[in-house]
């Protein structure tokens, strides 16, 4: 698995996708508790209606987490999982012992409206850190997110999850196999703190394939590993990502592992391209392949040397190639990491190969970056056959305006 996110769309329902609820045995909702300024939507609820209720999560490795995770890390253990509350307009990071009790009581309140375990409930939120949670609004916003549960509301969920993002991010592909077709729907929230460890944002993916914990967990973990840890918008790891997929066996399919794991793939690579489309104050998204590397991991340090320049980002938004950046940002990676000679390095920037065996070959003035929101820079380091895609995005004045006022 090496470049799943450049083909992302392919095949894939994005955007105006029902999201969670395109696969059977799934009810969403998405409504408004009071906890954003705004008024909008800001509770969300993804149920598992079964037979099964397998489910898989995982988790930012941030060492400063919110209580949400810290519930939810439990609450997966035994792979059950029959719903998923999410909560946009307060994080419930930095908040103590109080911020562990909102979690749990959280779990508490939707599990005794759906007559299911609160140990089989995960919880997420998302939001301003070190702030309490408005608790009481939220709770008394549970049982008309329980009443507005229906299968056609993925995107009502989507929606409320939503915090500096402007637009709902769904995605689902349906798979035909020789027993049965069955589906795998998602939707996500995140549009910067996109800096990948594990996961990078909120996520919840659904399947009504008829699978078993270990056997989404196992198509989680590698799914997430190829495409939202190839997610890095500014090099900063939020304190409550979380992915979760959840199977209800609806469909009554019981696909092999690895075509339910390629299904989960093409779902979490849209979502993940989607995240990188809507990058806060971004003007471009910039993909960042490299080639010719000695392994994959030595593919994806020098591509994220590059992903993570804020040279690099800004040239971008500037609409400048400069290929003088890139590749001594492929240069700070040590040589026991990626090893290749440094006057072999080619680059290629929008199809256009400006610097060749280390040193200038064709004018870059020949490109126009204004002209696309993508830019490809494809780096060939001639030392393996391994490669790997980090995808990012450009630093704009929005960016930085956007989050010098985000508590404020």
């Amino acid at each position: 698995m090496t470049d799943h996110l450049a083909g992302a769309l392919e095949g894939t329902s994005a955007g105006t996708s029902p999201g969670v609820t395109a696969a059977a045995g799934f009810r969403a909702s998405g409504v408004t508790a009071g906890l954003k300024a705004s008024g909008k939507p800001d509770l969300a609820l993804v149920v598992n209606d079964g037979p099964r209720q397998a489910g898989a999560a995982v988790f930012t490795t941030n060492r400063v987490v919110g209580a949400p995770v810290l519930w939810s890390r439990q609450a997966v253990t035994d792979g059950v999982v029959s719903a998923v509350v999410l909560n946009s307009g307060g994080a419930n990071v930095g908040t103590g012992p109080r911020g562990f009790q909102d979690a749990h009581a959280t779990a508490e309140k939707v599990a005794d409206a759906l007559g299911v375990s609160a140990g089989d409930v995960v919880v997420c939120s998302t939001g301003l850190i070190g702030v309490p949670l408005a608790s009481e609004r939220l709770f008394a916003a549970v049982a008309p997110a329980v009443a507005a549960l229906g299968d056609a509301a993925g995107p009502d969920a989507a929606t409320a999850i939503l915090t500096t993002d402007s637009v709902a991010k769904t995605a689902h592909v349906r798979v035909e196999t020789p027993g049965g077709t069955f589906t795998v729907g998602g939707m996500a929230k995140g549009a910067g703190m996109l800096a990948p460890a594990m996961a990078t944002m909120l996520a919840v993916l659904t399947t009504d394939a008829d699978v078993d914990a270990a056997t989404a967990d196992a198509a989680l973990r590698a799914a997430t590993a190829a495409t939202f840890d190839r997610v890095d918008s500014d090099g900063c790891m939020s304190t409550s990502d979380t992915v979760t997929l959840l199977a209800s066996g609806a469909s009554g399919v019981t696909p092999r592992a690895d075509v339910l794991a390629d299904a989960v793939l093409r779902v979490c690579a849209s979502l993940a391209r989607q995240l990188v489309a809507d990058a806060e104050g971004a003007s471009h998204d910039v993909a960042v392949h490299v080639h010719g590397a000695t392994t994959q991991a030595a593919a994806v340090a020098v591509a994220r040397a590059v992903t993570r320049s804020t040279l690099v980002k800004a040239a971008m938004y500037g609409n400048d190639p400069n290929w003088g950046r890139i590749i001594a940002q492929v240069g700070t990676v040590p040589e026991d990491v990626a090893p290749f000679d440094p006057s072999a390095l080619d680059v290629t920037i929008n199809g256009l190969q400006v610097c060749r065996a280390g040193g200038a070959h064709e004018d870059p003035a020949r490109l126009d970056l204004a002209a696309a929101r993508e830019v490809h820079v494809t780096v060939d380091l001639h030392a393996g056959d391994a490669s790997a895609t980090v995808w990012t995005n450009d630093l704009t004045h929005d960016y930085v305006h956007e989050n010098s006022a985000y508590s404020t």
